[in-house]
């Protein structure tokens, strides 16, 4: 009795992770699934967060800055043990790469043609820009003065509702 073959394909990837052999899975066309990409984007949010440049994550967790650059992507896919190593150096819990994941990258259905896109490209929190104001705000020594500054974005930008500034 044969069962039908997967919609998802497993390749292995060769000289990517001496110890295990790593897999990418790929959906329907030859693209990365949505759950690596988010697992990736989350990976570069945070390693851009602490200011780590691909390579030192690598050295960090003896790989090269081009598997970080595949993980980041989410052209490889990311094992249990490996994503704790990542979570480890960036000082966050595993379930941090799966937080803000949306409704449909976690089940995503086999698509065809008219396929909608998957909403990691819109994220604000994923923007260089945003990466970089943080960072600078952060790098404000004055607590008064970095929540003062904190209270006048807020103003400026308005209610999170889009309504009317009071």
């Amino acid at each position: 009795m044969s069962s039908n073959p997967p919609r998802e394909t497993l390749c292995a990837t060769a000289g990517d992770d001496k110890d295990a052999g790593p897999t990418r899975r790929r959906r329907a066309g030859g693209r990365p699934d949505p759950v690596d990409i988010h697992v990736g984007a989350r990976l570069r949010q945070r390693r851009a967060l602490r200011g780590m440049s691909q390579e030192k994550l690598a050295e960090a967790v003896g790989l090269t800055f081009q598997q970080i650059q595949k993980y980041e992507r989410g052209v490889n896919r990311v094992g249990a043990s490996r994503l704790h190593q990542f979570g480890r150096v960036l000082e966050v819990p595993v379930s941090y790469f799966f937080d803000e994941m949306p409704g449909t990258a976690a089940s995503a259905p086999a698509a065809g043609f008219a396929e909608e896109k998957s909403g990691f490209e819109h994220d604000p929190m994923a923007r260089r820009e945003t990466l970089e104001l943080v960072r600078a705000y952060y790098r404000i020594g004055d607590e008064k003065v970095r929540r003062r500054i904190f209270d006048l974005v807020k103003a400026i930008a308005g209610p999170p509702d889009g309504g009317e500034r009071g």
